[in-house]
């Protein structure tokens, strides 16, 4: 499986981790985040395969995360609470988002990132 890029192209985080990917010779499908954001299903199958802890998959400094005063919510909301709010709109999530066969990856880190796909 390739790993699935999910990203926002306007975000420059996004920009320099898929550079990045590119530079380590990467081959990966991309998605736009507004377009196809991650649903409910994705959310919940990552969550229960790979021990997520969901507030730390929103992107808390978005406007939109501010703008539904979410950080009064996320620690006392139930995961499906959560799911819920992530999937209704890409920019809640954290991004750059990268899905590999193993594992999922929130946000750009470069060195979490060379460890998951084993770059050396």
């Amino acid at each position: 499986m390739k790993p699935i890029f999910i990203h926002y192209p306007k975000c420059s985080t996004c920009r320099k981790a898929a550079k990045w990917l590119k530079e380590n010779n990467i081959d990966f499908d991309i998605r736009d985040i507004i377009d196809e954001n991650p649903s409910k299903d994705e959310l919940k199958s990552w969550s229960l395969n790979y021990s997520l802890l969901l507030p730390k998959v929103f992107n808390t400094s978005g406007i939109k995360y501010r703008e539904l005063n979410l950080k009064s919510i996320v620690n006392t909301s139930t995961d499906d609470e959560l799911i819920d709010i992530l999937a209704s709109d890409g920019k809640l999530v954290k991004r750059p988002v990268l899905v590999l066969e193993d594992n999922v990856l929130f946000g750009f880190n470069e060195e979490k990132w060379s460890k998951a796909l084993d770059i050396i």
